[in-house]
């Protein structure tokens, strides 16, 4: 193991890969997603742990699993990778409860404004418990008084609560990717006092945006009105009499030049350069979506069918392709979603659609990464408009990509990146299909210089916060140190015990 006094330990209900068997037997892959994408970057080779699920359960049949070959596999990708893997073995019960129940029944559409979706079942909550002291004993075992540790999002939001019951100390770190929602929403969960009391145990709670900062603190304020909040600025000091911690909006974001240096190679250019070919040069909307009920697809949809009937004169000229990453098949919410949106794509073709022309191109698949450059590339709009999202890394990622500098990102009002990007990109309230419409039009119109100057401020802002700044932002304000203090050395020797 890596013999400096101080590492990164990030724990994550899911470890950075996924299993996958093909004609070879299992295979470890690694993973898709904002996390992933945020993090294996700063972890390599830097002698760094990931805690989490492998996504198998621990239960399964083993005929069904690759648990023979787990370690091997996890070794090998441990050698290339750069960081260690550290797996927390859940049962097919634990799943249930603690993931598809307490987090996306629960806190997920909770937290993104959406609690008529929510289904407050105590059993979800004790297995939510459950589950986190698990990963709380694993972090304890793994990690040593040095280190520091990281926790990852709303699945484990009891880690440092878990830790100090069990006399473990570490200097803990959180943070919340998803959005925190206003008090008033807050407060109809029914474990509300207990899960904001276990997130005052972290000495550093970390936010997508100050109104999230916001949000949370005035949760606090109802439930503990002891909480005094000190200091201005992104990070404030909360002082809760016999001891304090910190909370801070800290905007994740992307590795800009990984992005725009890919955007640039040979082989990207000639998939973009196909892909316009293949639509006789058409202007081309753009949005890239995980399958979920707060991306706004069907709106976006609705939007593109209104823009058509608004603007007869952009048949046949422009194409909306619309990407969709499959999530969560197994859940019935999730393949109703599906099936609507397939619907709408085709009720939107067959209105629209004549010889040589169709308007909508659905697209329900995981895109290779160097494939959905090209796509970014070789969009003239990147349209990202979820109902509510933390952050919302497409929109970065679009802009990245768009090295020509032409692009126009229309963005909604309730991303998190909106925060940081409203005053270049089109902002529109995702719920209103005329609006969208409207702005659609105006940005397949605007001037070329107009659209040069607000890309090129877009691409400066991306590249001066990129996600080693993240990094580096969150890292000082929980230890005073950062990311330059955690260096990358030439070779790393794990330890395999």
């Amino acid at each position: 193991m890596k013999s400096a006094s101080q590492r990164l330990v990030v724990v994550s209900n899911r470890l950075p890969v996924a299993l996958v068997k093909d004609e070879n037997g299992w295979q470890v892959k690694q993973g898709s997603g904002g996390l992933v994408t945020a993090m294996a970057p700063v972890l390599k080779n830097r002698g760094g742990v990931w805690i989490g699920w492998s996504g198998a359960p621990a239960d399964a049949d083993p005929a069904d699993g690759p648990d023979a070959d787990m370690d091997r596999l996890f070794d090998d990708f441990t050698d290339e990778a750069g960081y260690e893997l550290c797996t927390v073995p859940l049962t097919q019960a634990e799943v249930d409860g603690y993931y598809f129940g307490f987090s996306n029944e629960i806190i997920w559409p909770l937290f993104h404004d959406l609690q008529s979706r929510c289904r407050f079942h105590p059993r979800y909550w004790r297995s939510y418990l459950d589950v986190n002291f698990k990963f709380a004993e694993a972090v304890a075992r793994r990690s040593t008084p040095d280190d520091y540790i990281w926790i990852q999002d709303y699945h484990l939001m009891h880690q440092a609560f878990f830790l100090k019951s069990m006399g473990v100390r570490r200097n803990t770190g959180f943070f919340l990717h998803i959005p925190f929602p206003p008090p008033d929403i807050f407060m109809k969960l029914p474990w509300r006092a207990k899960l904001i009391q276990a997130l005052t145990e972290f000495d550093l709670v970390g936010f997508q945006t100050v109104q999230d900062r916001r949000n949370f603190v005035s949760s606090l304020h109802r439930l503990m009105p002891e909480a005094k909040v000190e200091g201005r600025g992104a990070v404030v000091t909360v002082n809760m009499g016999n001891r304090s911690f910190r909370a801070g909006a800290f905007p994740i974001s992307i590795d800009f030049a990984q992005f725009s240096k890919m955007a640039a190679q040979p082989d990207v250019l000639q998939k973009a350069a196909e892909l316009k070919e293949a639509l006789r040069h058409r202007q081309i909307i753009l949005g890239v979506d995980r399958l979920d009920y707060t991306k706004g697809i069907p709106e976006r949809i609705r939007s593109i069918q209104t823009l058509l009937r608004r603007y007869p004169d952009l048949h046949g000229k422009v194409n909306f392709i619309q990407i969709a990453v499959p999530s969560r098949e197994e859940v019935d919410e999730y393949k109703e979603l599906r099936t609507e949106i397939e619907q709408l794509v085709g009720r939107v073709n067959g209105e629209f659609s004549i010889p040589g022309w169709v308007p909508v191109h659905y697209h329900y698949r995981n895109l290779p990464h160097d494939e959905l450059v090209g796509y970014y590339a070789a969009a003239d709009v990147g349209l990202v408009t979820p109902l509510r999202d933390g952050m919302n890394l497409v929109a970065k990622e679009y802009c990245a990509c768009n090295n020509k500098g032409d692009g126009v990102l229309v963005l909604s009002e309730f991303a998190g990146a909106a925060a940081q990007l409203q005053r270049h990109a089109y902002l529109v309230n995702p719920y209103d299909m005329e609006g969208i419409a409207k702005a659609l039009h105006r940005a397949l119109h605007w001037e070329p210089e107009e659209r040069k100057i607000h890309m090129a401020k877009l691409r400066e802002q991306i590249r001066r916060n990129n996600i080693f700044r993240w990094v580096d932002s969150f890292l000082r304000a929980g230890i005073a140190k950062s990311l330059v203090d955690f260096p990358e050395m030439e070779t790393v020797q794990f330890d395999r015990a």
